[in-house]
């Protein structure tokens, strides 16, 4: 569980045994979703877009949760 002063809460995680991991992050400020995935030292933090190029925003009263 995320401590109170964090920003961002990881609500999803998966990896594998190569070492890929993947990870949506919730920025509990603005609500918006980022999506951030690492392969053995490199990686990479998108945010997280709906079909129509918007972004992934989760209410901010769900985030404290």
């Amino acid at each position: 569980m995320a401590k109170k002063d964090e920003r961002f809460i990881k609500v999803y995680s998966q990896g594998n045994s190569f070492g890929m991991q993947t990870q949506i992050l919730v920025d509990k400020v603005t609500g918006v979703n980022y999506l951030y995935q690492s392969y053995g030292y490199s990686g990479g933090l998108t945010p997280l877009l709906k079909s129509d190029g918007t972004p992934v925003v989760t209410p901010i009263n769900r985030c404290e949760k």
